[in-house]
């Protein structure tokens, strides 16, 4: 897993970004014509990446759900047998919760959104997500147990050995087929979807999509979304990274 990360982290941007911006240092005096397409991609990626509009232009290629009817919500327990909520990471060790592992904030998103839907529609839970650093707790136990102390909603299946999106589906068929469970309410950030659905239904489900965290309305910020942020150079890695695991998933499984 490290190697695999480590590799990963710079194959993809903003990582290759960084190593066209090397490259360019580095040909700058043999290879002048090089260097600066070098520069320029790598300047010029790493801008892009960093502006919100950019942001939500391509959140909407990949934001094909749509978001479920408040109204239909009640009547979800006629769709569907069980309410799927996708693990996204965990923060180590802070402090604030006396040095205990804690979802991460994209996790809180999807967990919020599939406790209101538990209680609307009286279904039960599976959370799924493996060890996230390798070790204990897991994701799907953290969510768990955020989900009965912070939002009063009990979980009834933990799947906690799956490290990918596929692994999420093909592990919790094997929890959930066995007990005649074959449609489930799906939740996951609404970029995450398209990938989600997919994984589950390659595994058997008749899938619910409960999308949640929208990118791609309006980004509501100045000067039309073409100012720098920090926070845009973020979601681009994160929708950048969806396109590459679309791409994957349908050639490798």
């Amino acid at each position: 897993m490290p190697i695999r990360f480590f590799i990963k982290q710079w194959l993809m941007p903003p990582g290759v970004l960084f190593l066209l911006l090397l490259a360019a240092w580095w040909l700058r005096a043999r290879r002048p014509r090089l260097a600066a397409l070098c520069f320029v991609l790598g300047l010029g990626g790493l801008w892009l990446m960093s502006l919100p509009l950019v942001v939500q232009q391509g959140a909407r290629l990949l934001e094909t759900e749509p978001a479920l009817a408040p109204g239909d919500w009640a009547r979800l327990a006629q769709r569907a047998d069980a309410i799927v909520v996708l693990g996204a990471g965990r923060e180590r060790g802070d402090p604030a919760w006396g040095g205990e592992d804690q979802p991460s904030a994209t996790a809180l998103e999807r967990m919020r959104f599939a406790a209101r839907l538990a209680k609307v529609s009286g279904l039960p839970v599976l959370t799924s997500g493996g060890l996230h650093y390798g070790t204990p707790p897991s994701e799907a136990r953290l969510m768990a147990d955020r989900l009965r102390e912070d939002f009063a909603v009990e979980v009834k299946w933990k799947e906690e050995a799956s490290r990918t999106t596929w692994e999420n589906a093909q592990f919790s068929a094997q929890l959930l087929k066995p007990l005649g469970i074959e449609r489930v309410v799906l939740v996951t950030q609404a970029w995450h979807m398209q990938r989600s659905r997919w994984s589950f239904e390659q595994a058997g489900f008749e899938v619910v999509p409960a999308p949640v965290g929208f990118l791609g309305r309006d980004h509501a910020r100045p000067f039309a979304g073409l100012l720098p942020e920090s926070r845009a150079m973020w979601q681009s890695g994160q929708l950048l990274n969806e396109v590459a695991g679309l791409a994957g998933y349908r050639l490798f499984y």
